[in-house]
């Protein structure tokens, strides 16, 4: 199963200027995608403009069907940054539910979540639902 990593590519952190030729959100892209594409074969990364954190940016989502997703903020567009989310990404593809131990984490994830997201339910699981 693929785990996907979507970064928002309009981000822009206090420190963008007027002018530059990317936004911080298409550079950490960029970073995320040169690192994940050689090294983790079961995440994939997808561009989307916007996830709507433009507060906490950069913004980057985790997540796989049937599994918890999450959403991280607050990058800096680096490679170390880039790093930790595959590193994180990868973590969630080998876990059954989506949820990895704290202790798993790497520290360059630590202090980015913004939100946890349940799975979407079976369409037979939703109330009221036709059996």
């Amino acid at each position: 199963m693929t785990t996907w990593i979507t970064v928002c590519d309009t981000c822009k952190t206090g420190d963008w200027q007027i002018g530059s030729e990317k936004t911080d959100g298409a550079r950490l892209a960029e970073l995320v995608e040169n690192t994940a594409t050689p090294l983790a074969p079961q995440v994939q990364v997808r561009r989307f403009s916007c996830l709507m954190g433009c507060s906490r940016a950069c913004n980057v989502t985790i997540q796989a069907e049937g599994k918890l997703a999450y959403t991280l903020s607050e990058f800096a567009p680096i490679p170390e940054a880039a790093d930790a989310i595959v590193a994180y990404a990868r973590l969630h593809a080998d876990s059954t539910t989506g949820q990895v131990p704290y202790r798993s984490w790497p520290a360059g994830v630590k202090g980015h979540f913004a939100a946890r997201h349940l799975p979407l339910p079976d369409a037979p699981d939703l109330p009221g639902a036709a059996e």
